[in-house]
């Protein structure tokens, strides 16, 4: 009689481990793309803070640039373009909408500067949409 008894409680905790162990296979499986999903995620958008950072940081040091007395565009554009380029931003556009030799001192010197997410993207440019980040900074003419 013992030995019966103790086959059918064996045979009891085996087959709730079993069921246990499904349910925690079925748990992983509805969990898994969320947190994989949460994680590239993350990624992406860390990746395009960073972008506008890189944005804005070129962008200050363009117009800094651009607004001293004796400044050319090109010589901003290049402190610029060495900023985006130690930062790998790609396809970027930096632009002087007012111009820079012809300020006076006092006037506003502007600078902006865009780039692409697709092409600045680690992970998922070609799933998400296109957008253009700018930073823009002004500062006056000394």
């Amino acid at each position: 009689m013992m030995t019966m008894c103790s086959r059918v409680i064996k045979r009891s905790s085996l087959s709730r481990h079993v069921r246990r162990r499904a349910v925690a296979a079925v748990e992983f499986a509805v969990c898994l793309p969320v947190l994989v999903l949460l994680v590239f995620g993350s990624i992406e958008a860390s990746s395009f803070i960073f972008l506008k950072q890189s944005l804005s940081v070129a962008c200050y040091e363009a117009v800094r640039e651009a607004s001293q007395a004796d400044a050319t565009a090109d010589t901003a554009t290049a402190k610029a373009v060495e900023i985006l380029d130690s930062r790998q931003v790609n396809d970027f556009e930096i632009r002087f909408p007012d111009g820079v030799a012809g300020l006076e001192r006092g006037q506003q010197c502007v600078c902006e500067v865009s780039a692409p997410t697709h092409s600045n993207s680690p992970l998922a440019g070609d799933f998400i949409s296109n957008r253009m980040l700018t930073a823009r900074v002004v500062m006056l003419k000394e």
